[in-house]
């Protein structure tokens, strides 16, 4: 069941990421990001929010199916950025500001050089 949950949630923050990006194209136009920009900060502001509000509320009916539709599902299927920026967050809280810088930079620098690899297979095998 936890799958299903996701699943429908993940349906509805990509069809809300598919709404955005389209209204920021047709805004803004083509020449910068923004459609990608707006997702990513709306939705870890959105994931704050959440984190914050089920931090509070966590013995008050809120269930870890909530939490799943919600958080994996429903801004996780508007941006997986949400779920990295709480991991950061999470981590500074702990006082692991090493291991959060670790994670920083090896995931952002690891994801462009993944998105190179993978245009440059794909030149090198067409």
């Amino acid at each position: 069941m936890p799958f299903l949950i996701v699943f429908l949630g993940a349906g509805i923050g990509g069809a809300a990421r598919h709404g955005v990006n389209t209204l920021a194209m047709r805004l803004a136009g083509p020449d910068f990001p923004f459609g990608t920009m707006v997702i990513n900060l709306l939705g870890c502001f959105l994931m704050g929010l959440l984190a914050g509000w089920l931090a509070l509320k966590a013995g008050e009916g809120w269930t870890q199916g909530a939490r799943l539709f919600l958080a994996t599902g429903v801004l996780g299927g508007f941006t997986t950025f949400s779920a990295f920026s709480l991991d950061v967050a999470v981590l500074l809280e702990r006082g692991a500001a090493p291991s959060a810088i670790l994670y920083v930079l090896v995931s952002v620098l690891g994801a462009i050089a993944a998105v190179f690899l993978g245009l440059a297979l794909v030149r090198t095998l067409a």
